[in-house]
Parts: structure tokens; C-alpha cells; sequence
């Protein structure tokens, strides 16, 4: 955490751009000291709008982009023999992120990226006032913007590590900034103060040459989130109510600015450059599949692509039959041999399976296919392909023309924070809760039936729960969910399936779900439920900042 302004402006300048966010398509020379910059009010702007690359913006991510939080969670496994896909399985963060080589970057990095840009923030906000601003900028924006991203990467921080260090102004080369942690109550604090403190500076929409800068909505978006996890089991043993019903208010505050609603279509939620449901998001527009998530997860059988992004049959088994049923229930008409039929329609959005039409054929995931084995090498574990991260126009080595956004919010999150904050500050769902998850439901293009009325607070828990795993799969939610819910052992530990699927003779499959291997079985300890903080930090800081437990 010593980072000398030199250095700072150096990684801004190595950080990778963003070439649908023109506001981001610049940034002050390093050869400029900071009076230079802090003199000028362009470079003063294009300094402040740098802070924004800080932000995690990317689905592929936690390790060396070979491999998704998803992966360590229950929705996906990869059978890739990477060493930090080994480390992902086992828990063993410990012994792999610190080695050289492919770096768990879901806690080395975020550490290290998210502080850089914490120091960012503060140093603008402390020069803010002495910038000679001209007519046509806006430094009550700027301001709010500082105020904003100081809030999401401290968020980012304590989502995954708990309390840490508030740093809340620059420190000089020289001064001692080793100091303890914050508590996890203090830190939260503090991020919704900013929060606050921005959402009056922001608007509530920009032009199409600002998309992506926050506003009003994303900042209550992010309050939504941060008091939603501050509310949950891993950071609420007590249960203190009066928490959940701080995270329904913030949740609904932004469902009563009526600025928002959900995109009719679902399959392609990701793959369009504007929506009704987009709070705050970063375009990705067309770009190169080599060395990209897509490579991880698109099917070899499309043309030498890694495909080791792998949805589980656990997760698979999620998604309802059209009826609204679970299928394990008996009278919900579910058939082993025919298991993807009068499935919820947004299993077919998420998931690639055996023989559906993909790309102009039909996808082969049984024994010998073309997407599934060549020779002795298998290509997916599970017989899935993750077909929301693999948008369909994306062909290998053959132009496309979709777009992968990221999403840092979108309104059906919202929703889904209300349904469950609410259901858990009452003693029975209430209207409002079943009207949140309906409207989901109720999508044009997934037509779902609405919950059957009289569910209990456990029953509706549980339906939200999995509305949540449906809806928001592979969108780096889930992970987070079932650790601030800390349910771990109940979830990740459990054995992880996949389908076994056999082409006959006469063209017809066979369908069975088997174990996975050894080693694609997880281990989840009730620790895990925070990482551990970089080593590295532990031992420069002189015994001031403390571990997590476990670790």
C-alpha cells in the first residue's frame, strides 16, 4: 500500500482501456508531475475519470482469465489442469495466489487494484477545490463520481475480505501507513456515507459519450448491495432486523424512481448496447476470442477454444419445469430421458446442451461428439457449455458482431435485493415480496408462473434463493451470494454431477447423471467464507494487520 503518485500514474497508464467508454480513452502522460496536472483541467478530469479502471469489469477473472467465480461456486467446474484451477477446487488459496505465475486474482489483485484506486479518489478529492475549472465541466459531478468508486472499491474490498484499512486520504513515500483494520460495521458505514454524499452530485442519465459513468441510480444501486450483504448471516450472526429492513429501503428506493424496468428478452441480456434494465454497466463491444473469456468458454469443437468453462448438472437442476415446479417433485412431470423438455426458459438461455440448435447445427455432447470428445481428450466435464458467456454470433476466427457487457447492475438484481431483504424483516412474505419476484418471473420471454401463495418465511427463502441462481447465473453474483449467506459447505461441498449422454443407434440419447471425478469435488470450510488477506500485506505491515481466521 505504499504507492508513490510516479508509480500510481504508471499502472494508469498500463491499466487496459476501454474502447466503448470514450470518456476513458485518455489519460495525463507520465512524465507529469502533479501540479502539472492539478493546473490543468483536462488532465485534472482524465485523471479523475482513470480511477474508473480500478473497478472489477471483467467476467473472467479470477485467475489469469482462466476461470470464473462461478467455477469456484456450485453453477460451474472446469476440467482445465491449470494450477490455480486445482487451487480454486481445493481452497488452498494460500498455497498458489502468492507464487509466481497465474495469480488468484480475485484476492491479490483486487487488494492491490482496488487500494491503487482508493488512492486515486482521494487525491482528487483533495485537489478538487484548487482545479480551475471552465464553464462546461462539472466538479460537483466529478465529486460525486470520487465519491461513488471510493465507495464500490471499498465494497469490492470487504465483500471478500471483511473490515480493512478505511485509507482515507493520500499519504506521502515516507509517512507510516501501516494500519490496523477497520472494523467490517465501520467500513460499511463509511462506504454509505460516500454513497450518500454522491447520489445528489449525480445525474440520473448521461449521453451516449459518458455511457458508463456512474449516476444516481448506480449509487443506489450499490447502497442496495452493500446494506444486502451487511444484512446476511456471515456479516449479521445476530439477525438484527433492522438491518434487513435497511437493505429493503435501499432497494426499493431505487425501484421508486420508476427510471428502470426489465428488458423483455432474457437470452440476451448481456449482448445489447443499451436496456431498460441497465443501472450501470461497461459496453464491450466487438472484439478479438483469442485470449479472451471466450476462448475459456467456448466449445473446442467450434475451433481449438479452451471450453473449460463447465456448467454443473447441480446447477442445471435448478431451473424449474415451465409448470413451476422443482423437479424433484414428483407431480412436476420432469422425464430423466428427456431432460432439458418444458424446462424454464432461461435454462436454454444459460446453458448449452446436448443436441440443441447452436450456430447452424446441433450442439454433440454425447460420446464422440464433436463438442464433447476427440481421440482421448475430453473437452467439457459436465457435457455444458456456458452459452451466456458464449454469445451465438461468436465464431471463431470468423468476424462477429455481439457484444459481452459487463453488468455492475442491473434492475433484476434490484428486485431480487428487495424480495429477500424483505421477506427477512418480516415474519411472512408479504405482497411485495411475491410482486418482486412475479414481475421476474413474468419476463416476456421466460413467461414463468408466479409463486403459489401461502409460502412460509423458510419456503420463500429457499424460492428466492434460486430464483437468484437462475437468474443472475455467471454474472459473478452467485459466489458472493453463498458466502455472505455462508452456506459453503451446504452448497460448494456437496458432490458436484454432470450428465452422461449416450447417442444410440437409431439417433435417439440416453441421459444419466453421474459424479464427477475426484478432483473436480470441492472443498468449502466454514473459514472460506472470507479470503485471506494477501501474505505479502500480513508481513510488510509489521504484525499491525491482522488475518482472517482459518487462513
Amino acid at each position: 500500500m505504499r504507492t508513490s503518485i510516479l508509480s500510481v500514474l504508471i499502472m494508469l497508464m498500463l491499466l487496459p482501456g476501454t474502447a466503448c467508454k470514450k470518456f476513458l480513452d485518455r489519460a495525463p502522460s507520465v512524465n507529469l508531475n502533479e501540479e502539472a496536472i492539478f493546473a490543468d483541467p483536462i488532465l485534472a478530469s482524465q485523471f479523475a475519470d482513470n480511477a474508473y479502471n480500478h473497478l472489477v469489469d471483467e467476467y473472467a477473472r479470477f485467475n489469469n482469465h482462466r476461470g470464473i467465480t462461478g467455477q469456484a461456486a456450485d453453477e460451474a467446474v472446469s476440467g482445465n489442469s491449470d494450477v490455480g484451477v486445482r487451487t480454486l477446487v481445493t481452497g488452498s488459496y494460500h498455497d498458489h495466489y502468492e507464487r509466481g505465475g497465474s495469480a488468484l486474482n480475485d484476492i491479490s489483485d483486487i487488494w492491490a487494484r482496488a487500494y491503487s484506486g482508493i488512492r486515486v479518489t482521494n487525491k482528487m478529492l483533495e485537489n478538487i477545490d484548487r482545479i480551475p475549472w471552465t464553464l462546461n465541466q462539472s466538479p460537483a459531478r466529478i465529486r460525486g463520481e470520487m465519491h461513488f468508486l471510493r465507495a464500490f472499491l471499498y465494497f469490492e474490498l470487504i465483500k471478500r475480505f471483511g473490515g480493512v484499512p478505511l485509507i482515507t486520504r493520500t499519504y506521502g513515500v515516507n509517512e507510516d501507513i501501516d494500519i490496523p483494520r477497520n472494523t467490517y460495521e465501520e467500513c460499511v458505514s463509511f462506504i454509505v456515507n460516500d454513497l450518500n454524499t454522491a447520489d445528489p452530485l449525480l445525474p440520473s442519465d448521461y449521453n451516449n459519450s459518458n455511457n458508463g459513468r456512474a449516476t444516481a441510480g448506480a449509487a443506489r444501486a450499490l447502497k442496495s448491495r452493500v446494506l444486502l450483504y451487511a444484512a446476511s448471516k456471515l456479516n449479521n450472526e445476530s439477525n438484527d432486523v433492522s438491518k434487513w429492513q435497511a437493505a429493503a429501503a435501499a432497494a426499493k428506493a431505487v425501484m421508486d424512481m420508476g427510471q428502470y424496468s426489465l428488458q423483455s428478452t432474457y437470452a440476451d441480456i448481456l449482448n445489447v448496447a443499451s436496456s431498460p434494465e441497465y443501472i450501470m454497466i461497461k459496453v464491450r463491444g466487438p472484439r478479438s476470442i483469442d485470449g479472451f473469456l471466450l476462448d475459456f468458454a467456448m466449445s473446442p469443437g467450434s475451433g481449438g477454444a479452451q471450453g473449460q468453462l463447465n456448467p454443473t448438472q447441480n446447477h442445471v437442476d435448478l431451473y424449474e419445469m415451465t409448470n413451476g415446479k422443482a423437479i424433484t417433485d414428483p407431480t412436476s412431470g420432469y422425464n430423466p430421458q428427456m431432460p432439458y423438455q418444458n424446462r424454464d426458459p432461461r435454462l436454454r438461455a444459460n446453458i448449452l446442451y446436448n443436441d440443441v440448435d447452436w450456430q447452424g447445427r446441433k450442439i454433440q455432447m454425447w460420446s464422440g461428439g464433436r463438442d464433447y470428445l476427440s481421440g482421448n481428450v475430453t473437452y467439457t466435464a459436465t457435457r455444458y457449455y456456458s452459452r451466456k458467456m458464449w454469445p451465438e454470433p461468436y465464431i471463431r476466427n470468423v468476424a462477429g458482431t455481439a457484444i459481452l457487457n459487463y453488468v455492475f447492475f442491473r434492475y433484476a438484481e434490484i428486485l431480487l435485493n428487495y424480495a429477500e431483504a424483505q421477506n427477512e424483516a418480516l415474519s411472512s412474505p408479504d405482497q411485495s415480496v411475491y410482486d418482486a419476484i412475479n414481475q421476474i418471473r413474468a419476463r416476456p420471454s421466460v413467461a414463468m408462473p408466479p409463486l403459489p401463495a401461502g409460502l412460509t418465511k423458510d419456503d420463500m427463502r429457499k424460492r428466492i434463493r434460486n430464483e437468484r441462481a437462475v437468474e443472475l447465473a455467471f454474472e459473478d453474483i452467485r459466489w458472493y451470494d453463498i458466502m455472505r449467506w455462508k452456506a459453503g459447505p451446504e452448497i460448494v461441498a456437496q458432490p458436484m454431477y454432470g450428465m452422461n449422454v449416450v447417442r444410440n443407434a437409431n439417433g435417439t440419447f440416453t441421459y444419466n447423471r453421474e459424479l464427477l471425478p475426484a478432483n473436480l469435488q470441492k472443498v468449502y470450510q466454514d473459514h472460506m467464507h472470507r479470503y485471506p488477506i494477501p501474505r505479502s500485506e500480513i508481513y510488510k505491515s509489521k504484525g499491525i494487520l491482522v488475518q482472517n481466521p482459518g487462513w
